[in-house]
């Protein structure tokens, strides 16, 4: 008997929220930041996105000034604020904590630790880590080699945690005594463990812990420089601790909150770049690492630089997205190196979504450092900056600038990021601070992930710690090459746009007594040299001051002194004072990686000087991450122009921009109070200008 296939009114509602459930239920929220921006870069998944579209496309224009607070500290300020129920938290550049009303600024209270902790140095410290308990929320900072928990509403000590409220960011590092650690990026709370990583001297193994938050008790810790016996340990040479470290994560961490896994990425070891005495891959130097967040168990790594010689650490916390894939959905871990490559990977299996291509490197030249002979290259996505400087790149700005390029080109040629060890000059490009930095990358829920990167060329030169006929330096020079040279260069003129200040005419100006402070105390860019014994700073104080005074510096350890030495860091520029390369000098690129594609490139900052007279813009180098909305923009400072920019995120172009004070070198923050959005940027302090006094920039629509 024939059927008639209809369904009755109820059926037919029934069956739509079936439906409607199903769709539901199968759709992923897209993750990021909402009216809170609780989490440094936003989310734990450090994708710097947030939902609210409020200030969108077709009103970003209007955007004005809400409220400035200003610190008063002249120093780097690239703190990314967190918000939470309408606080703005910012750790200012001394590293005090304020907690401000997030819609007027106006102060709730500061915490200062060197009111705990005298003499504390300060580092770049880039953000603050937020956590809450019931009622109570707890605010964790940091300066120097310590740690502190806060109530979050009084800004008191929450005494129960640690020692009185603080802890030693040295210890429990399973090195002998408590070395002088420290922390510039703030780590990642799952559940009821906060993981950090470490800021370690180059002979200070690194690691990677996890902590009770409410009491500040290690529960376990992950070796990111292997002990002997543990997996990796086979990629060093026979008593490596002895004579490397380093290999910390610096640049922060990604969590995937649902699985329990986190994600590092590690900087190079110790020495940075003289690796004679540590021949091998070193794992886990220079490496993306997934773990286990409950137990620190490593699930999977990738080494993206082997035996690193060139200070390439990976600058970038990884980033976690959902992309389309062979027609699925796969959840991702990406992250951008100082080379301008975007290295993407499964989350949960580690393999990567396109073939990574081992390829050959020059050889040294140095007979007493042997490099490695491949270097791992993603074939998807295309790098995001030139690999290498050829006679295409000389200079274009001025035909003075373009003789010289060709000039210094010619004498020292360029091999791109692994350039041979050498004795003579040679051109680092892509450089030492990218590439990629570590302000980070957006992530759009869409699969697009938006970064910023440098192309400024650098030099690359090796010193000798012996002279000619074989014979030491002196014991002063000696232990400057080795310790100092590095920031204050080899002929101690140092590099005074990066922090480093010269030490020519130091005498002239600091006493032997406050030279010897600073070097064991730290401050600014200048780490502390704790575990170097007092012989050795007597002899480079000594040095410092031409001072012909006897200094024993026979002490255990002088066998290992390193035979070279970097000369130290030096940006290659023209006799204006600008790149000696031709543009662009900055970029803000979109990256596709659905399809492993470029979307679009545009220039990032100008410089009005080269405008005015007909330079087409040229961008220029940026340091501070970009955060990517809902409302279809992309928030961005970092440029040496101290401009904050919107840019719409589907074809890069400018939709708004603001005149700062000073440089935006931190990554934006957006939230909601009062169901009205705000965009917050740290201001103040540079790595290529004077400081001017830090402050925080506010903005919103009118009302």
């Amino acid at each position: 008997m024939e059927r008639n296939h209809y369904f009755s009114i109820q059926q037919v509602v029934a069956i739509f929220f079936l439906m409607l459930f199903h769709y539901a239920c199968t759709q992923t929220k897209p993750e990021g930041a909402g009216a809170d921006w609780a989490t440094y870069l936003g989310h734990p998944s450090s994708n710097q996105y947030s939902t609210l579209d409020q200030i969108n496309k077709a009103n970003v224009a209007q955007l004005e000034l809400a409220w400035t607070y200003v610190t008063g500290e002249a120093a780097n300020y690239q703190t990314n604020n967190l918000i939470v129920d309408g606080w703005l938290y910012t750790a200012t550049p001394n590293s005090r904590v304020v907690a401000l009303d997030g819609a007027t600024g106006k102060e709730y209270w500061t915490f200062d630790p060197s009111d705990i902790h005298e003499s504390l140095s300060d580092g770049d410290q880039r953000g603050l880590m937020y956590w809450q308990d019931g009622d109570l929320g707890r605010i964790l900072t940091m300066k120097g080699n310590r740690l502190y928990a806060l109530n979050a509403k009084t800004g008191e000590l929450i005494t129960s945690f640690g020692d009185s409220g603080s802890i030693h960011l040295g210890a429990s590092m399973d090195v002998s005594g408590e070395p002088n650690v420290m922390l510039n990026t703030p780590g990642q709370i799952y559940k009821d463990l906060f993981i950090i990583g470490a800021n370690v001297a180059e002979d200070v193994p690194g690691a990677v812990r996890a902590f009770d938050i409410r009491t500040g008790k290690r529960k376990w810790i992950f070796h990111t420089l292997p002990r002997p016996g543990e997996f990796g340990s086979d990629t060093w040479p026979e008593n490596y601790l002895q004579k490397t470290g380093g290999a910390a994560d610096w640049s922060g961490l990604a969590l995937d909150t649902a699985r329990g896994i986190v994600y590092l990425s590690t900087e190079t070891a110790g020495p940075d770049f003289y690796g004679g005495d540590r021949y091998g891959e070193n794992l886990f130097a220079n490496s993306l690492i997934a773990l286990d967040a409950t137990t620190g168990e490593r699930l999977w790594h990738h080494q993206l630089v082997h035996h690193d010689l060139w200070d390439l650490d990976i600058p970038q916390p990884p980033t976690l997205l959902t992309v389309k894939h062979g027609g699925e959905n796969v959840d991702i871990v990406a992250v951008g190196t100082k080379m301008g490559l975007l290295f993407v990977f499964d989350r949960v299996t580690g393999e990567p979504l396109w073939p990574i291509e081992e390829r050959p490197k020059a050889a040294t030249k140095i007979d007493a450092i042997q490099t490695w002979t491949s270097q791992p290259f993603p074939t998807k996505p295309p790098p995001l900056m030139r690999q290498e400087y050829t006679e295409d790149d000389f200079s274009t700005i001025s035909p003075r600038a373009n003789q010289m390029s060709k000039e210094v080109f010619s004498q020292s040629g360029n091999y791109g990021a692994y350039p041979p060890p050498s004795t003579e000059q040679t051109i680092m490009f892509p450089g030492y601070d990218g590439g990629m930095e570590w302000g980070g990358a957006a992530a759009d829920p869409g699969g697009i992930v938006y970064v910023n990167v440098n192309e400024i060329p650098w030099f690359y030169q090796l010193v000798p710690t012996k002279k000619a006929d074989g014979t030491p330096l002196p014991a002063g020079e000696r232990q400057y090459l080795i310790h100092c040279a590095s920031c204050h260069g080899a002929d101690r003129k140092g590099n005074p746009t990066d922090g480093f200040p010269s030490l020519e005419d130091v005498s002239g100006r600091l006493t032997r007594e406050t030279v010897m402070r600073v070097m064991k105390m730290g401050g600014g860019r200048m780490p502390a040299f704790d575990q170097v014994s007092q012989s050795r700073l007597d002899a480079i104080v000594t040095f410092l001051f031409n001072e012909e005074r006897p200094v024993n510096t026979r002490n255990k350890g002088d066998e290992n002194t390193p035979p070279y030495v970097f000369r130290g860091f030096q940006r290659w520029q023209d006799e204006e004072g600008y790149p000696a390369i031709k543009p662009p000098w900055g970029t803000l690129n979109a990256v596709d990686l659905n399809t492993g594609t470029i979307k679009w490139k545009v220039p990032l900052g100008e410089y009005e000087a080269l405008t005015s007279r007909g330079v087409p813009i040229t961008g220029t180098e940026n340091y501070g991450g970009p955060v990517v909305t809902a409302g279809g923009l992309l928030f961005i400072a970092a440029t040496a122009d101290a401009k904050i920019r919107a840019f719409d995120k589907d074809n890069g172009k400018v939709l708004w921009e603001y005149q700062l004070s000073s440089e935006g070198h931190a990554t934006p923050s957006v939230y909601a109070v009062n169901g009205k959005q705000y965009l917050a940027i740290s201001v103040g302090g540079s790595k290529l200008k004077p400081h001017p006094e830090g402050a925080v920039y506010v903005f919103s629509l009118p009302d």
